[in-house]
């Protein structure tokens, strides 16, 4: 329950950060459709935060990258192939057209490639900071 919680938090934190500046300053979104964008990832953070941990532990325990430049194109892969589907789909929900969509999913791309490791770090920094591993439950 414990990893639960600070994988949730650790996501809900960064990624609220990220994606709100993404939409408001680079696709153009209104502050309205943000609102509700955020509001509507809130409980999908909640949702998925810990699936998603999961599913990069899994893959770097699968693919044990050992060099610095694998561990950073494992942690893209992981966050495109986990978060863009779910990200196109509330962005949609939220009311965005379908201009809006593809600009913000374009973008969110250019995120992914240069936040994912970072990302990757910041979890397993925030995982240390409260002593868990990454199958602990």
């Amino acid at each position: 329950m414990k990893l639960f919680i600070i994988d949730t938090i650790a996501t809900i934190f960064f990624f609220t950060i990220v994606a709100t500046f993404n939409e408001l300053i680079i696709a153009g979104i209104e502050p309205s459709q943000v609102l509700t964008t955020r509001l509507i990832m809130l409980p999908v953070m909640v949702a998925t935060g810990r699936p998603y941990g999961l599913w990069r532990d899994t893959l770097f325990s699968y693919v044990l990258p050992q060099q610095h430049v694998a561990k950073i194109a494992l942690d893209i892969v992981v966050f495109l192939s986990f978060q863009m589907p779910i990200y196109a789909g509330t962005l949609a929900i939220a009311g965005a057209n379908m201009s809006e969509v593809t600009i913000t999913i374009g973008s969110a791309i250019i995120f992914t490639i240069i936040l994912s490791r970072p990302f990757g770090v910041f979890l397993d920094f925030v995982r240390r900071r409260f002593g868990v591993s990454a199958f602990q439950s």
